[in-house]
């Protein structure tokens, strides 16, 4: 059996596979909180006493960039080599993998309940795949046809440099730039950006925000998820919260759009995480094809692109699907 892991900043999701069940169908799973242990051994071991299953192998994807079998992640002071884990571990061989690579290798394995289209468009066979994750952070990769099947390809363009794209977003930018010296996309959209967001529209902008709001909000151990779901609440509504939301759309929009020109996606753009799971789901996706289609003379090209949004833990299938196909191999 699999053990195969989807390691992120927040939170780390485990399971365990067998080749019988497939990717889609773990015989067990658990989510546990990143920063409540000091390494990723202490994670999974904990997870394996508890649950008991003979466990051969294993298969993580991580939040950062793996070279030559190493990866620290980007937003825990983790330092990880496949080599030390498994001997630690006790297994006979650790995989580490980007988790957008991750998602990548899922793609091609999503079953039509995975996902929620945004855009239909007008896909071309075997044309080349993006996928933007925002999550703790943002997570980008793509996908491209070698003649016979899908490669994934990872990348590190969450930090590429954040580019505005109206008044607000120029501002914002401005601010951002007296905050940290390297404003990349991340910083303005993801789970770390959107408090940034937050905070420009109601010092820069000053938008009002109620005190019984603000300070929930202020007292929420996880300020991102108290600004969506208060914006995603019609029964209390906040103009600053929703405005925050409007605004991280747009960017994300735009982040997407600029991927898709970029490897040319004729095959489709897909959102994973679960901040545009929870907010394109609620809204279902307003104005984000509005700012995605805002190219200029590409107009007509945007249009054609397929959006989804998948609605699965893409990474975690990813990661199964890579390890119990290097079993074959192995």
């Amino acid at each position: 059996m699999l053990l195969a892991g989807d390691i992120g900043g927040t939170k780390t999701d485990l399971a365990v596979f067998s080749h019988e069940a497939g990717p889609h169908s773990p015989l067990v799973q658990a989510e546990m909180h990143s920063a409540d242990f000091p390494s990723l051994q202490a994670l999974v071991m904990e997870f394996l006493q508890k649950v008991k299953m003979p466990v051969e192998r294993a298969c993580f994807d991580v939040a950062g960039p793996v070279i030559d079998g190493r990866v620290k992640i980007t937003n825990l002071p983790w330092m990880m080599d496949e080599a030390s884990l498994a001997k630690d571990l006790n297994l006979k061989s650790v995989r580490l993998m980007n988790d957008l690579e991750a998602v990548a290798r899922a793609i091609p394995i999503l079953r039509a309940s995975d996902v929620r289209t945004l855009n239909a468009g007008q896909p071309v066979a075997n044309g080349a795949i993006g996928v933007v994750a925002p999550g703790t952070g943002l997570g980008e990769s793509f996908l491209t046809w070698d003649g016979s099947r899908y490669v994934s390809h990872s990348s590190e363009g969450g930090h590429a440099d954040f580019a505005p794209t109206d008044e607000r977003q120029i501002v914002l930018l401005r601010y951002m730039l007296e905050r940290f010296d390297h404003v990349g996309v991340e910083r303005v959209c993801s789970g770390i950006g959107i408090p940034n967001i937050y905070e420009y529209l109601r010092d820069i902008e000053h938008i009002a925000e109620s005190p019984q709001i603000a300070q929930m909000i202020a007292a929420s151990k996880d300020r991102t998820a108290a600004i969506v779901d208060t914006a995603m609440n019609p029964q209390n509504p906040s103009e600053l919260c929703t405005a925050t939301v409007d605004t991280f759309v747009s960017i994300l929009a735009s982040e997407a759009a600029n991927l898709a020109l970029k490897v040319l996606a004729t095959g489709g753009i897909y959102l994973a995480g679960g901040v545009p799971l929870h907010m394109l789901r609620e809204r279902e996706g307003r104005g984000f094809m509005e700012s995605f289609k805002r190219k200029g003379r590409f107009l007509e090209l945007m249009k054609r692109i397929p959006v989804h949004v998948i609605l699965t833990r893409a990474a975690l299938v990813g990661a199964a699907a890579y390890g119990l196909e290097s079993f074959k191999e192995g």
